[in-house]
């Protein structure tokens, strides 16, 4: 036999499943926002211990390592203890960091090897390769890494800048991780970091090519970290904003901008948490602005995506205007003392 709720047990039916809608996106809601806060403010990275990745004497590999987040990353891991192997583009750069280095820790071998990755040859890989071998690597830093030198709209970019953004972003680091890991799958451990942007999160125009070089990082590390975490290595994604670099052309430090130093010690202090990225199981934003950054684009203003993109263009529209101004400056700069 059925029953008739009538109109006013309908309405309270609707009423029950509102409330309890309500109610599960409420719970939803402090949810995120006590695990991003606890994540970024609170809790250490589930390896503490930089050991934890591998034994005192053990290796760790940075590309990109002649300047800004590498070079920090190297003298940072050179202080925990490992011996280092950097590679870069310059040499007389990569000497100089190793150099740096071996003052301040005498005991820690270090191996420099050139390499351009804008324009890598087979021969340079497997001198990397070479390096490699009989070592037990323990870390892995992908931090090599370029952008345009201007905003600029895609129509208009130079073919060379475009190819050296993808070679360098993914090319290498594609390239690289797969030299590294032959030395990491029979010990069952290990980190891969990978450095990410906020430019990969969230569309940029005027640094499209930039933009979806690190978009493609993003997914290729969260799925290769899907592959390899059953194997007892780690693989984790930083989303990064803003920090003093010759990639950013900034040179200040600010809330929003930290320098080398403070964000390179947080990003290892908070292997395998979150921070303030939503919906990515294997990335994190360690450092805390940034971590409010990234949450406020992932989950605040995920549904305003078209209004975000539309701040990104107007932001990188005016950049590209004042470096052209900068630019011509310069030109007549140079006419007047030629």
């Amino acid at each position: 036999m059925g029953y008739d709720l009538g109109p006013l047990g309908q309405q309270s039916a609707l009423t029950t499943v509102l409330i309890g809608v309500g109610a599960l996106s409420l719970a939803s809601i402090i949810y995120t926002v006590g695990r991003v806060l606890l994540s970024t403010f609170i809790l250490p990275g589930k390896s503490v211990q930089l050991s934890s990745f591998g034994p005192p004497g053990s290796w760790a590999v940075v590309t990109g390592a002649s300047d800004g987040l590498g070079k920090e990353f190297a003298a940072q891991l050179a202080a925990e203890g490992f011996n280092l192997i950097l590679a870069s583009r310059t040499k007389s750069k990569l000497d100089d960091v190793a150099q740096t280095i071996k003052s301040k820790y005498s005991s820690i071998q270090i191996d420099t090897i050139p390499i351009d990755f804008s324009k890598p040859t087979d021969n340079d890989y497997n001198d990397l390769e070479a390096l490699f071998d009989r070592k037990r690597i323990a870390i892995l830093i992908n931090n090599v890494g370029q952008s345009h030198s201007v905003p600029v709209p895609f129509a208009d970019a130079e073919r060379q800048e475009v190819e050296n953004i993808i070679n360098i972003n993914c090319h290498a680091t594609l390239r690289v991780t797969q030299l590294v890991l032959p030395h990491m799958l029979p010990t069952k451990r290990g980190l891969i970091l990978t450095m990410g942007s906020l430019g990969g999160l969230t569309p940029t125009p005027l640094l499209a090519t930039y933009s979806g070089s690190k978009a493609f990082l993003q997914q290729w590390s969260n799925a290769v970290a899907g592959e390899l975490a059953p194997q007892g290595i780690t693989v984790h994604f930083v989303h990064a904003y803003l920090i003093t670099s010759a990639m950013s052309k900034i040179r200040k430090a600010s809330i929003i901008v930290p320098n080398e130093r403070n964000f390179v010690k947080s990003a290892l202090s908070k292997i395998g948490r979150r921070g303030g990225s939503v919906g990515f199981s294997y990335t994190g934003s360690p450092y805390w602005s940034h971590a409010v950054v990234t949450f406020g684009i992932t989950y605040l203003l995920g549904p305003m995506s078209k209004v975000l993109m539309g701040i990104n263009r107007s932001m990188h529209v005016d950049i590209r205007k004042r470096a052209l101004r900068k630019a011509e400056r310069d030109r007549q700069q140079g006419k007047k003392t030629s």
